[in-house]
Formats: C-alpha cells, sequence, structure tokens
C-alpha cells in the first residue's frame, strides 16, 4: 500500500515517542522494552541476510552471551554486531539528528566488524543476487552519490519519511563490498531514534517478501 506524504506525517505523529516512555514506564521496564526491541531486530536483520539462528537462540546470545549449537561463529558475530550498532545509535542519537557520510560509515563499521568485509566505500563492481540492477561501480562516484543521498535525507522533514529514503537509497546505491541492507536498515532507525521514534524491529517482515520488494526497486524504482 503506498501512503502520501500527508499520510507519512499523520503515521509519523502516532508512532510512540522514546521520550514519552521513558517519562512514562519504569527506567528498568523502558530498559527491558528497549532489549527486546534489539533482540527482534537483529534477529530479523540478520535473518534476512541468511542468518540461521532462531529468536530464541539470539535471545540467548545477547542476553546470556551463549552461543547456539550447531551455528557458524560468523552468525553469533553478525547478531551481537546489530547489539553494538543500535547501542551506539542509542547513545549517539544526536549524531544522526542530521545524516552524515561518516556516521553510515560508522553504523557500517560496527554491524560488518570482525566479519572480513572492508569498511571503506567499494571500489570494484558488485552484482546482487536475483535481478540485473547493477549497482555504480567507480569509487569516487559512489562517494559523490552518497553525498547526495546524504543531503536528499537531511532535506526531508518527516522523520518517518526521512527514514524510508534512508533504506531504499543505501540498499539501491550499494556502496559497500558488503553490509549494505544492514547498514541501510540500522540507518533508517538511527534516524527514527534521533527523532525520538522507536525503531522498527522488522520481526513480522517476512525475508523473502521483503526481497522480492527490493529487487523491484532496483529495477523498477517504484
Amino acid at each position: 500500500m503506498l501512503y502520501t506524504k500527508n499520510e507519512i506525517s499523520t503515521i509519523s505523529g502516532r508512532l510512540t515517542k522514546l521520550s514519552g516512555q521513558k517519562s512514562i514506564l519504569d527506567p528498568a521496564i523502558f530498559q527491558k522494552e528497549i532489549e527486546r526491541i534489539t533482540i527482534d531486530f537483529a534477529w530479523k536483520s540478520s535473518r534476512i541476510e541468511g542468518n540461521t539462528y532462531t529468536l530464541l537462540e539470539t535471545e540467548q546470545l545477547i542476553i546470556n552471551k551463549i552461543e547456539a549449537k550447531g551455528r557458524k561463529k560468523e552468525e553469533a558475530i553478525m547478531i551481537l554486531n546489530h547489539k553494538d550498532a543500535l547501542d551506539y545509535v542509542i547513545k549517539n542519537s544526536a549524531v544522526f539528528t542530521d545524516l552524515s557520510p561518516d556516521a553510515i560509515l560508522r553504523i557500517h563499521s560496527i554491524l560488518i566488524r570482525n566479519l572480513g568485509v572492508s569498511v571503506k566505500i567499494r571500489s570494484q563492481p558488485v552484482a546482487i543476487s536475483g535481478t540485473n540492477y547493477l549497482p555504480p561501480k567507480d569509487h569516487h562516484l559512489l562517494n559523490s552519490f552518497l553525498n547526495e543521498s546524504v543531503a536528499l535525507i537531511n532535506k526531508e522533514a518527516c522523520p518517518v519519511s526521512k527514514a524510508l529514503i534512508a533504506l531504499c537509497l543505501i540498499s539501491y546505491l550499494q556502496p559497500f563490498a558488503d553490509g549494505n541492507k544492514r547498514t541501510a536498515r540500522m540507518t533508517a532507525n538511527a534516524v527514527l531514534i534521533a527523532n525520538d521514534i522507536i525503531p522498527l524491529s522488522f520481526r513480522n517482515v517476512d525475508e523473502l517478501e521483503y526481497k522480492k520488494a527490493l529487487i523491484i526497486f532496483y529495477e523498477q524504482n517504484i
């Protein structure tokens, strides 16, 4: 379902505010709610990338630091990196009031830590499974497009629209060798958090439908 800009602004106004939750809830309860969102988001965002951890295994890993048996070490690292990135965003929310390329690179560097992925803007072409779309491959062009994307994101006043634009443009540009969609989802949440809006967990998102929607966006820009 497509929404008009006014409808998105209305939705934004109805979303629960982090600042409001802090004033209403007991601090311990509020922290538990943030913990729940962190677990849900780390699980689902990793799941979209092919991670095989279950939700309960993710909870055990994040809360008790217990890795699931029979899973790859890299899967645990991916999930814990999500937690660390979200922790960073929450503690440094002011950084994301006006987005910058450096802020996006910082998010990416946390998400791909210890996974053997370069932290720099890529200088080689990448291909995306399931689509004929080829993202830009020139390093200087990618830097330029990333700057333009950030300027476009910051130009939008509505926080929800701003987050959606960040999610779409970073996924479309694919500025890094790997970790692009993870960075896009985390950046979108960073924008929401910077505006005192509770982040999206993506928990109820169907992974296959999410990927199909991205492919349509890559190829048709809709």
